[in-house]
């Protein structure tokens, strides 16, 4: 007779896996930059030189990684109510505000152009799909309208989205807006997670 394995109760995601580990040893603060490392290898998104926007920067992995690749002749701008748990370099700004209720300040950085618009936000979840996926569709639409305003032409998008009902109008309106769209999942990402990324590249001229 075989014996039922025992439950611990404990929940699975605060035990650190592979990715949360090697991110504890390379210093970055959290495991989420394997995802950008990953979209960066397979499609290029961040240049050296580049001007970038990250979006729900905290704690600050994105941030680090894009600051690192685009190098001291870049900028990295990072916005989040939270703002970062890194050492800030010279290459980095950083504008602790909410994405819905940015400063003039921070609009007046970005809106000089930028390369590469990124985001990682997500919502506070709560457990139901249909609502958790709504709310993040609220924040990609954000996403896209800073992309709309700042994005330089044959400028990148990247932004994180959970998969719901409004998945296909959303990826169809970052479709429209770039010469290439794609959808991809890093291998970094959480099996049980809904999460995606839309990579838009090429940011059309506005006619």
């Amino acid at each position: 007779m075989k014996r039922k394995k025992a439950k611990t109760g404990k929940n699975e995601r605060a035990v650190p896996d592979y990715y949360a580990r090697r991110a504890k040893k390379e210093h970055f603060p959290a495991r989420s930059v394997y995802k950008l490392s990953e979209i960066q290898n397979k499609y290029r998104v961040l240049k050296p030189g580049g001007t970038v926007v990250d979006l729900g920067c905290a704690p600050g992995s994105w941030l680090r990684y894009a600051a690192d690749v685009v190098g001291d002749s870049g900028c990295v701008i990072g916005i989040d109510p939270k703002g970062a748990d890194i050492a800030i370099s010279a290459n980095m700004f950083i504008f602790q505000e909410d994405i819905n209720e940015l400063s003039f300040d921070a609009w007046r950085v970005i809106d000089r152009g930028v390369d590469a618009v990124l985001s990682d936000m997500a919502p506070a979840t709560t457990g139901r799909k249909d609502v958790d996926a709504a709310r993040s569709e609220q924040l990609c639409e954000m996403a896209l309208y800073v992309a709309d305003r700042a994005l330089l032409t044959d400028g990148v998008f990247v932004c994180k989205i959970f998969q719901g009902g409004g998945f296909k109008a959303f990826s169809e309106s970052v479709r429209v807006r770039f010469e290439k769209m794609k959808i991809y999942k890093p291998a970094s990402c959480r099996k049980d997670s809904r999460e995606i990324y839309i990579i838009g590249t090429g940011k059309k001229q506005e006619e």
